[in-house]
């Protein structure tokens, strides 16, 4: 038997448990998989946030086990490229949406889902980053891929996961970094991560005009909607955004005048189905890049009981830095 966190849903009613499960029923629920892990640790991300609390249709089939990343300890496989003892961390691939997720003591996934924890990183270290440090690096690598060599760099939605290991990111490539928040009480953790300059989230959410001052020589925006909208039209001309969150919506209004008139790119981000080589790139450098003590002050733990406080707090702002989930507390 091992605990889980435990979605079901009949009709309209919805229940969200800590409950225990047995290998029978992991097994029957994860066709497939051919890779088990002994869970270390999860993490809470807005998308957990939305699941746990059913605020989002971010479940596509159940019953689940939410959690969309974990990292753990292999104790079974059917695959060469994995043996027994093996530290591994998973994110996306639809784990906490179509597939049993992480936050549980065990869990069977596919071979090619995982990527292998890389020195000096634990696998605690690896749910202190979760998918939002992940997905700031994929970030801060379109930038550079792109070629934003150095300039200001908007950073929004400062305070939350993505927003905080971008920060931290690109103050340590060299970037001067500007921080958009809704919190300016954070101005200090902010400045601490990297941020040269802070302000208000306020200036860039009222509509404005398709093209305005020329500020930004890139973007990392994890808010999407009118906020997109506005760093759009406010980047340099030949600038780069790149775009993985919609926590203030999925709307984009906006014009083609930016990418037509001043050439700016648009680059998506996406974290869950990104192909393994290029996540595994982005693992190495955040083993290589991010300070194991800013890390740790950034984060606090909680145990599996804890989830449903956190996803509700996650969803209402609450949250600065990261959670990590010790399943086994």
């Amino acid at each position: 038997m091992f605990k889980a966190i435990f979605l079901s849903k009949e009709g309209d009613q919805f229940r969200a448990e800590l409950r225990e499960l047995d290998d029978a029923e992991l097994e029957a629920n994860t066709p497939g998989a051919d890779v088990k892990l002994a869970i270390d640790h999860s993490t809470i991300n807005y998308k957990d946030g939305l699941a746990l609390t059913n605020k989002s249709p971010v479940v596509r089939k159940w019953p689940m086990v939410p959690g969309i990343d974990c990292a753990g300890t292999v104790v079974e496989s059917a695959s060469p490229a994995w043996k027994p003892g093996d530290a591994v961390v998973l994110n996306g691939w639809g784990v906490g949406e179509t597939a049993w997720g992480g936050l549980a003591q065990r869990g069977r996934y596919k071979a090619d889902w995982l990527v292998r924890v890389p020195a000096p990183l634990t696998t605690r270290d690896t749910m202190a980053i979760g998918t939002a440090g992940y997905t700031a690096m994929l970030a801060c690598m379109a930038l550079a891929d792109q070629g934003v060599a150095s300039g200001d760099i908007l950073v929004t939605g400062a305070s939350g996961g993505v927003g905080s290991f971008a920060i931290a990111i690109l103050a340590r490539r060299g970037y001067r970094v500007i921080a958009s928040t809704g919190k300016l009480a954070e101005s200090d953790y902010l400045r601490a991560l990297g941020a040269a300059e802070i302000f208000d989230r306020s200036e860039l959410s009222a509509p404005g005009k398709p093209l305005q001052k020329e500020r930004w020589a890139g973007v990392v925006d994890s808010v999407g909607s009118i906020t997109l909208a506005n760093a759009c039209a406010q980047t340099r001309s030949g600038g780069v955004v790149a775009a993985c969150g919609l926590a203030g919506g999925m709307d984009f209004p906006s014009s083609v005048a930016p990418f037509i008139l001043r050439g700016i790119r648009l680059i998506g981000i996406d974290s869950v189905m990104c192909p393994i080589e290029r996540r595994t790139l982005a693992w190495q450098h955040l083993a290589q890049e991010v300070d194991r003590q800013l890390l740790d002050a950034i984060t606090r733990e909680i145990g599996l009981a804890g989830v449903f406080d956190a996803g509700r707090a996650i969803l209402s702002g609450q949250v600065r830095g990261r959670i990590v989930v010790d399943v086994n507390r």
